[in-house]
C-alpha cells in the first residue's frame, strides 16, 4: 500500500529533506514539480533526509503541465490548500492517491485548487494560525491517510 505525496514547487531544501524521510518511513512516493527553489542535491536535503535518500521513491517532474499529462488525476487526490473549509479527516484516502502540496509560500496554484475544488482539504488551525510548516502538513495529512488504511499498510 502507498500514497503519492506531490509538493508543488518546494521552496525549503530541509522540509523537502524531512519530507522525503517521512515518505520512506511511510511506503510513500515523492513527486517533486520544477520549478524548485534548491538544488536536490543540497547538502541540507541530504542532511534533513539522512541516510533515507537514497531509499526514496522519487518522480522529479520538469512541469506541472508535464506531471497532470503523465498521471491520471481524477477523483484519486486531494489538495492541501487553506482557502477551504473542508477538515483533511473528512477525506476518504484510498492506496494511491495523490495528497498534493504547495510550495511553501504560494501553495498550490489557485487554478488547479479550482479545478479541483471538491478535493481540496485543509489542516484546522486556531485563529491565530495562518498556516503551518510544509513537512508537519504532509506528515498529519498522511498518517490520517494510512489510519484510514491501516490494515493494508500493516500488511504491505
Amino acid at each position: 500500500m502507498s500514497f503519492n505525496l506531490v509538493l508543488v514547487h518546494p521552496q525549503i531544501p530541509n522540509n523537502t529533506g524531512a519530507i522525503g524521510r517521512l515518505c520512506v518511513n511511510a511506503g510513500a512516493s515523492l513527486h517533486l514539480i520544477k520549478p524548485i527553489g534548491f538544488d536536490i542535491d543540497e547538502k541540507a536535503v541530504r542532511r534533513a533526509g539522512l541516510d533515507y535518500w537514497d531509499k526514496l521513491d522519487l518522480h522529479v517532474w520538469e512541469s506541472i503541465e508535464e506531471f497532470f499529462e503523465k498521471n491520471n488525476i481524477k477523483t484519486n487526490a486531494y489538495f492541501a490548500t487553506t482557502k477551504t473549509n473542508k477538515p483533511y479527516f473528512e477525506a476518504e484516502f484510498k492506496e494511491n492517491d495523490f495528497i498534493f502540496f504547495g510550495s511553501e509560500t504560494a501553495g498550490i496554484p489557485e487554478e488547479i485548487l479550482n479545478k479541483y475544488k471538491e478535493q481540496n482539504i485543509t489542516i484546522p488551525m486556531s485563529k491565530d494560525g495562518r498556516s503551518l510548516n510544509l513537512a508537519i502538513s504532509t506528515g498529519i495529512i498522511l498518517y490520517d491517510a494510512i489510519r484510514q488504511n491501516y490494515p493494508t499498510f500493516r500488511e504491505a
